[in-house]
């Protein structure tokens, strides 16, 4: 890393926080670096992440020097931060207020307390905003006693605090204050649009009470929440911690389950893939609830099931393989060349132009997704069914095709070994499911074509020499992705041809105890970190094949690339002992449990 990026901090010294429509991180040291209001997909109020000096903060810390150490209240995602200096100690928490009346509209409220707890601390308190990636800095005024605004372009931002701030009327708002043992301080960042900002003051903003009262509502509320886990697996805390950020990544209002809080964190530094993943993948969703469902969350799955039939018009071919957290379907790709990027890791990119690629596994993770639904007891709808049986019959005309994969390659197509499997899946599953239900379907058809795929799969993705199923059809190079093969039936984990798959995937693809995606080319220049689902998809593979010892020693070294309140990312470097990727990344966290769940002997593995 350039000595000129030193002052950015790493991955790893960042928390999550959210209500389930926005999500922001919080700095080891009480910086808010990152935060799209009024939805996780929105333009960066807090930007500071992609470039220090322009995104914008919101910062309570220290004067001076000082140290801290910081947790999770247990089983939330209520932060909360303890200072240390030489004259005391305080403590501040961080929260997304949530109304417990889940009808109820959003509060879109990011209420920050800090609380005296030794000695006294004198505290330093800015506030930054910066609206649209950094690009319009917002009228900043007083609005009343210690209330201000921030408004610019199509945002409105409410600050009310216990302190009076100094107002710079296009930079921001700026203040200090000594807090002793018992004292408290608050400060409230309150979206609103520009057009409601006057009627939202003259209603009054919340008091000191009503803030306290938010941080009650807010951690019961999540506690409420996380007491729902089945108990087997609520006792682990890598577990617990996942499945809370995996609700924290759903957008509540649709159902929707977005696949990272960032955008553009790179996968390698100064690297040039960098990645906006505030959207919602069919397949990454469809992984997400069926953990949560084996942890006993099913209202998750439901809304999921609910929110891609609407997205897709209840049509197959109109289907893509990832939507905004609204269901919107244009995710135009943009590089924003003003910003500097995490650590000068450019291009920053917002949308996804890999929304418009051919990526034919998503049949198969939805008629998955919809036998697990059944076969746990829940009915399957005459009207879901019309679009599953769509989705079958589009799996049968399509499966022949080259395709961009599980890994979105922004490359020329292939024949992906793993999509060939999921559309074989998706065949497979649909005529279970027609037998099951007794609903009309061209069984024999489905039937010829599902075998018609088995044979092509063994065959031309199969490499008999070296006992190991390969990345497509006639080609060497190796990908973790076909450790998912048996998830979805296709073969038994013990079976000869896949214990050879394994032995080929640690020796060729390992590197220090994690796996990386594939060992070919993509057309993308430059490196890539140690992809962590991969490793524990591996912990999985090797748990349902017997062999314990090497399962678990390959989940404690993925276990060690969590930062130390149990959030991981999507990748990990080796060389450098340090988080890459987008973050929190919520098929880490998936595939964590997932690894979990095999180990003990229970759910579906990889």
């Amino acid at each position: 890393m350039s000595e000129h990026y030193s002052y950015y901090p790493k991955i790893s010294d960042y928390a999550l926080i959210s209500d389930c429509h926005c999500n922001a991180l919080i700095s080891r040291n009480g910086s808010v670096d990152w935060c799209c209001m009024p939805r996780v997909d929105d333009d960066s109020i807090f930007g500071r992440l992609l470039d220090w000096k322009k995104g914008g903060y919101c910062s309570i810390a220290p004067e001076g020097d000082f140290k801290t150490s910081w947790r999770y209240l247990p089983e939330t995602l209520v932060l909360e931060t303890t200072f240390h200096t030489a004259t005391g100690m305080a403590r501040l928490i961080d929260f997304f207020a949530i109304d417990p009346d889940v009808d109820a509209e959003p509060l879109y409220d990011h209420v920050r307390i800090v609380q005296g707890i030794e000695g006294e601390v004198k505290l330093r308190v800015e506030v930054r905003p910066r609206f649209d990636y950094g690009e319009i800095l917002p009228r900043m005024r007083r609005a009343g006693r210690s209330v201000y605004t921030a408004i610019g372009s199509d945002k409105g931002l409410i600050i009310h605090a216990d302190m009076e701030l100094e107002v710079a009327e296009h930079d921001g708002l700026y203040g200090s204050a000594t807090i002793r043992a018992g004292e408290r301080l608050r400060l409230a960042l309150e979206f609103e649009t520009p057009e409601r900002v006057e009627q939202r003051l003259e209603e009054g903003m919340a008091s000191a009470n009503e803030l306290d009262g938010y941080f009650e509502t807010t951690r019961n509320w999540w506690r409420k929440w996380a007491s729902r886990m089945d108990r087997r697996y609520a006792s682990d805390p890598y577990t617990m911690r996942s499945a809370l950020v995996l609700k924290g990544l759903t957008f509540e209002r649709t159902g929707a389950i977005i696949a990272a809080t960032t955008t553009s964190l790179p996968e390698w530094i100064g690297g040039e893939r960098n990645w906006d993943y505030r959207y919602s993948w069919v397949r990454d969703s469809v992984f997400t609830v069926r953990v949560l469902h084996d942890l006993g969350y099913v209202r998750e799955a439901d809304l999921f099931h609910q929110f891609i039939q609407r997205s897709a018009a209840g049509s197959a071919e109109q289907m893509q393989i990832m939507y905004g957290v609204d269901g919107k379907r244009r995710l135009t790709e943009t590089i924003l060349d003003w910003m500097e990027g995490y650590r000068g890791s450019k291009p920053v990119r917002i949308g996804n132009c890999a929304a418009k690629q051919v990526q034919l596994d998503i049949y198969g993770e939805l008629l998955e997704m919809a036998w697990e639904w059944h076969a746990n007891g829940h009915p399957t709808e005459p009207d879901y069914w019309t679009f599953l049986r769509d989705v079958v019959e589009t799996a049968c005309r399509r499966w022949r095709d080259a395709d961009h994969g599980i890994w979105e390659v922004r490359d020329v197509p292939r024949h992906y070994v793993h999509s060939k499997v999921m559309c074989w899946a998706a065949v497979n599953r649909g005529i279970c499911l027609a037998e099951d239900n007794g609903f009309e379907a061209p069984l024999e058809r489905w039937r010829a074509v599902r075998e018609e795929m088995r044979t092509a799969i063994e065959t031309e993705g199969y490499d008999a020499t070296r006992n190991t199923f390969v990345q497509a059809f006639g080609e060497p190079g190796l990908d973790a992705a076909v450790l998912l093969l048996p998830r979805v039936g296709f073969l038994p984990y013990d079976d000869p041809r896949m214990m050879g798959t394994v032995d080929a995937i640690c020796q060729e693809l390992d590197e220090g105890g994690l796996l990386l995606r594939y060992n070919t080319e993509d057309g993308l220049e430059g490196e890539e970190g140690m992809f962590l689902p991969c490793t524990f998809w591996l912990v999985a593979c090797l748990a349902q094949q017997g062999r314990r010892d090497r399962a678990e020693k390959y989940y404690r070294r993925a276990l060690e690339c969590a930062n130390d309140i149990g959030l991981f990312s999507e990748e990990y470097s080796i060389r450098h002992e340090e988080m890459l990727g987008n973050f929190p990344q919520g098929l880490t966290h998936v595939s964590q449990i997932m690894a979990h769940l095999a180990l003990e002997g229970n759910g579906q593995g990889a």
